[in-house]
């Protein structure tokens, strides 16, 4: 009975084989007969190429070269010392060296016992200037622009051997002074030394440059003590379109024996009809009508 089962799952399976066969056969048979019969004038010729589908290249991005870590650091300030030498000269004045390179052809101010005056540096930093000194320390401030400041100092231990009245102003508010020694009106202007001293008295000297912005200026009258010579003082105001119909505002100081004192002048100008016109006023302080005796 087993062998019969068995003898027909053969059988069975040997049909199923051959009708297989025998369909793939026949598919292969109907496609080569479909084949045969399409028209060659239907058939539309497809080009093949390379290019027919187009791959971009990959992009290289440039890679940035990385410096070496000195230069990754920021670029150093460029070196700008500034220095200011101060002496002290003939006649108990000043002589002044400044040196600021990062500051070449600036307004500057200088102060010094109550004066405070403008100059101008060179272009290459450099400015070459003196004071008349003022007080004993001879301690000078050199403001800039910037708002940045340098100081140095000279003592003058000869300051008491010479009085001194300032007068300054700022601006357009301009002031001159007038020195008479014994009645007689004083020529001395700036640039006066110890052996004009010795010859003549005194002397004025102008200070500031009047070229800078907002300039600021004074003049100043220098007479040593132990000579029997009587000074009298006198500020003059020449009246112009600049200073007619005005308040002009200045400020007096006076060094004696290195202490220094100061005192605000104000003067009231007429009007710019009067221009042409000089303002005087005469001996600004009573007590210098005598200054100098033995």
């Amino acid at each position: 009975m087993d062998m019969k089962r068995k003898l027909a799952l053969a059988i069975s399976a040997l049909a199923v084989t051959i009708g297989v066969a025998g369909l793939l056969h026949n598919d292969s048979r109907h496609s080569v007969e479909a084949a045969s019969k399409i028209d060659p004038q239907s058939v539309t010729t497809l080009a093949a190429s390379l290019d027919t589908v187009a791959v971009p290249p990959a992009r290289v991005m440039p890679v940035a070269a990385v410096p070496p870590p000195e230069l990754l650091r920021p670029p150093a300030a460029p070196s700008c010392p500034v220095t200011l030498d101060v002496i002290a000269g003939p006649g108990a004045a000043l002589g002044l060296t400044l040196t600021a390179p990062c500051h070449a052809s600036e307004r500057v101010v200088l102060r010094h016992g109550g004066l405070a005056v403008t100059a101008m540096t060179s272009a290459s930093g450099m400015l070459f200037t003196s004071l008349p000194g003022m007080e004993p320390d001879g301690e000078v401030t050199v403001q800039f622009k910037d708002g940045g400041r340098i100081r140095g100092a000279e003592p003058l231990p000869n300051l008491g051997l010479y009085r001194r009245f300032a007068l300054q102003w700022v601006a357009q508010d301009r002031f001159d002074l007038v020195a008479y020694e014994n009645g007689v009106r004083s020529a001395h202007k700036a640039g006066g030394n110890m052996s004009d001293t010795a010859k003549n008295g005194g002397y004025l000297t102008v200070l500031g440059d009047a070229t800078t912005p907002l300039p600021m200026q004074a003049v100043i009258y220098t007479f040593p003590l132990g000579r029997d010579i009587s000074v009298e003082l006198a500020i003059e105001v020449l009246v112009t379109d600049r200073t007619c119909n005005r308040e002009l505002l200045g400020e007096i100081l006076l060094s004696e024996a290195g202490v220094v004192s100061k005192t605000n002048l104000t003067m009231a100008t007429p009007s710019c009809d009067a221009v042409g016109d000089m303002l005087v006023l005469a001996n600004p302080l009573p007590e210098l009508r005598a200054v100098s005796s033995r």
